[in-house]
């Protein structure tokens, strides 16, 4: 136990359970990072990872991250995640999804899960027969719940605009260069939108023929994952995995603004400062990629509290990522401090850390 709290990542963590299931195969962990605005709600990682250490690790940075989403977002959840470590394969199977709803259950709706890297809305289906704590469950159309990735999408295009109209001082997307990383539902919903407003779009994902055929889809072109983050443009947007922001990764950049969706962009302390110091524009990770728990949470909560769900207010919530952002570059502009800085401050004291 002293080692996981000598892990640089722990940060007062409620909750970290190790879960296996024997029978199953099922090997998770569950980590709760604060429950002092509501139940801790983050969707569940379904990954190969090299060793239980990462697992660690990224379960912890994603559980402390969804602290601050939803916070900073305004809903009534605390933070939570989940990983499940998967074989190379990346085999999943029946008896392992309702094993691990029985461990989501067994927590009597302190974590509520929903979907992730590697999981689907099918996926949440097999793990609702297991437990009532879940969200992201099939929805129709122009309805609250389903796949959280359109949302998600929603909001950073919503917040690249912003960023846009901060630091260049237009309103128009036309002709603003973007590099994508990240071609999956929420990277590529986000080329989609912008390519609709006129933006020129550079695509890249680890499965390069998906991105190709998105590029071919939407007039862009693609470039090998090694070549994206020195593309020349305007805004650099991470929709794949994080810790792409490390020394390393910053240097390589050709931009005035990252924002994207990826969790944990940031690598380590101190690399939020570095990218000011570049003279880049940061758009906090966990406020300008909020969109999708707003979705599922709300879905959630009507659920449980027996209520209509308003696709309306889903959108309204949304639509505020904007001004969250702005409030936040004008406290690092005031304070000059770096814009995570300034998030975590104010993410930090909304769940009674500050």
């Amino acid at each position: 136990m002293a080692a996981l709290w000598a892990e640089p990542d722990f940060d007062e963590h409620e909750l970290v359970q190790l879960v296996h299931h024997r029978a199953s195969g099922l090997t998770a962990i569950i980590a709760l990072h604060s429950t002092h605005l509501g139940p801790g709600a983050g969707g569940t990682r379904f990954w190969h990872y090299p060793d239980g250490v990462g697992a660690l690790r990224d379960a912890l940075r994603l559980s402390r991250g969804m602290s601050y989403k939803n916070a900073m977002a305004g809903l009534p959840m605390g933070g939570g995640k989940a990983v499940v470590l998967l074989d190379r394969d990346g085999r999943k199977t029946p008896a392992m999804l309702a094993a691990f709803g029985d461990a989501v259950e067994a927590l009597g709706g302190r974590y509520v899960t929903a979907e992730d890297v590697g999981a689907s809305v099918a996926d949440m289906v097999a793990i609702a027969a297991r437990t009532q704590h879940v969200c992201g469950l099939p929805a129709e159309q122009g309805a609250v719940g389903g796949d959280p990735g359109p949302f998600t999408a929603r909001g950073i295009v919503l917040g690249i605009k912003a960023a846009v109209a901060y630091r260049l001082g237009t309103d128009s997307m036309a002709g603003i260069r973007v590099a994508v990383q990240g071609c999956g539902s929420v990277g590529g919903g986000v080329a989609r939108l912008l390519a609709a407003e006129g933006a020129v779009l550079t695509l890249a994902d680890i499965d390069a023929a998906r991105a190709q055929r998105l590029a071919a889809e939407l007039g862009a072109s693609a470039v090998p994952c090694e070549r994206i983050m020195a593309t020349p443009c305007e805004v650099f947007s991470p929709n794949a995995l994080g810790a792409v922001l490390d020394r390393a990764g910053i240097a390589r950049l050709d931009c005035r603004i990252v924002a994207g969706g990826a969790n944990n962009q940031l690598a380590q302390a101190g690399d939020g400062a570095a990218l000011a110091e570049r003279g880049i524009l940061y758009a906090p990770d966990y406020v300008i990629n909020a969109g999708g728990i707003i979705n599922v949470s709300l879905e959630y909560l009507c659920r449980r509290h027996g209520q209509p769900c308003d696709l309306a207010e889903v959108e309204a919530r949304i639509a505020r990522i904007p001004e969250r952002l702005r409030a936040i570059w004008q406290g690092a502009q005031d304070s000059g401090e770096s814009a995570d800085v300034v998030a975590d401050r104010m993410a930090q004291a909304l769940i009674g850390r500050g």
